[in-house]
């Protein structure tokens, strides 16, 4: 049977799917099979209208070939009702003919649901109905009861059947858009986890270079100009030269060590405490301030992550403190306030207005305080600035400790005994 644009109401399943190509090609067949016994059986009958069986078979056979193969039937919601039509007309001139062809009503059936959306296919399935039984009373002589229950049991099988197969299309087409949709969402949900972590690596490494490639690289243009002035005495000179390819290779090596995913170098082999305190001892031997170290309370061992993020916010604040500040002195201090870490970095340079600092720019910088508050907001931390102008600058970073895990055996916290037979929550 031929495959037409489908109505608004209800929808088909493409023939071009395996399921429906399937049954239509045994509709096909149920229709060759039901002819070729019409026209048998007026052939082995007998009697003058044999032959004009035969012929109104053929003709029959021909007309419901053309509509699965000719591209004007196929295509074309008219050139397949005028198909079915012609179908029509002339399985009615063979019921005419012989009442075997009354059996093909049923294949019929199907037909003319598939084609006519709406209400037309019950009327054309009524209608179908009515002129086989009627004809089938025409050969037979009379109208018997048993003559119109088997094409209204028939017709009724078609329609149960092509309806509940229509619902259950509908619902499969449903389940496979949910499908789509959720494929679509997962894809989507998947490209913003990936473009979001592909954000934040760039975040990271951008205050990983301002904290280590470029805070070093000052220093080297410091102390490079420091040895440009002293080029008249040899001795200081050479000092100068030496400290700035120390500071060079240090910083190389903080590069492959980042880089590699590794601790910082300045963490290597010694607390956040000694780290520190040889952070105030290097830039005080490379840049005209004096910086003390000041462990107020021990923390003791802290994560990772905690070590290495309360360094570079000491090594940022530091790196403003020399090219900004012009500054005589620095404090650092290191502070354990239990279920905290503080770190303090004081300075008595000229200051300035926080509230009216410029935007980051690629030229200019200025990516030092927000990449220290980026460092803090991401372990729960506050950083505070405190700052006027002529009256230095106080950078405040305090990091919330994680609670420690229960030992095995104990419980986390004195409370009463668990309802044993809790009512459980409501799902969120």
């Amino acid at each position: 049977m031929p495959s037409t644009t489908p109505a608004p109401a209800p929808p088909r399943a493409p023939l071009s799917t395996p399921a429906p190509r399937v049954l239509a090609w045994c509709l096909h067949l149920l229709v060759a099979a039901l002819l070729v016994m019409a026209v048998g059986r007026a052939l082995v009958d007998g009697g003058g209208q044999g032959w004009a069986v035969v012929v109104a078979g053929v003709a029959f056979g021909a007309v419901y070939a053309a509509g699965p193969v000719v591209p004007g039937v196929r295509g074309s919601r008219r050139g397949a009702v005028v198909w079915l039509v012609a179908v029509g007309v002339l399985w009615a001139g063979l019921l005419g003919l012989t009442a075997d062809a009354m059996w093909l009503a049923f294949p019929l059936f199907f037909v003319q649901l598939h084609l006519l959306a709406g209400r037309a296919g019950p009327w054309a399935v009524a209608l179908t109905t009515g002129v086989a039984v009627c004809s089938y009373a025409a050969h037979q002589g009379g109208f018997t009861a048993a003559a119109a229950i088997g094409p209204v049991i028939g017709a009724a099988v078609a329609v149960a059947v092509v309806r509940g197969y229509q619902a259950l299309y509908r619902e499969s087409e449903q389940r496979r858009r949910l499908i789509e949709e959720l494929t679509r969402a997962r894809a989507d949900l998947a490209a913003a986890q990936h473009t979001a972590g592909v954000l934040a690596e760039r975040e990271r490494l951008a205050r990983e270079i301002h904290d280590t490639l470029a805070q070093g690289l000052s220093s080297i243009q410091l102390l490079l100009r420091a040895a440009q002035r002293s080029l008249g005495g040899e001795e200081g000179a050479g000092r100068y030269v030496e400290q700035a390819r120390q500071a060079a290779a240090d910083n190389l090596a903080e590069a492959r060590r980042f880089v590699a995913a590794l601790a910082p170098q300045d963490l290597e082999g010694t607390t956040l405490a000694g780290a520190l305190e040889r952070l105030c001892a290097t830039t005080s031997a490379t840049a005209p301030l004096t910086v003390r170290f000041h462990l107020a309370h021990d923390p003791g061992p802290l994560p990772a992550a905690y070590e290495v993020a309360l360094l570079r916010i000491a090594q940022a604040a530091l790196g403003n403190t020399v090219r900004h500040a012009g500054a005589r002195t620095a404090e650092v201090t290191l502070s354990g306030l239990g279920d905290a870490v503080a770190l303090d970095v004081v300075d008595d340079g000229r200051g300035f207005d926080p509230a009216a600092l410029p935007a980051p720019d690629p030229d200019r910088g200025g990516f030092g305080i927000p990449a220290m508050r980026a460092r803090t907001r991401a372990l729960g931390g506050t950083l505070t600035i405190e700052s006027r102008p002529g009256g230095g600058t106080a950078v405040a970073a305090q990091l919330p400790l994680p609670l420690p895990l229960p030992a095995e055996g104990t419980r986390p916290h004195p409370g009463p005994e668990p309802d044993p037979d809790p009512v459980p929550e409501a799902p969120r």
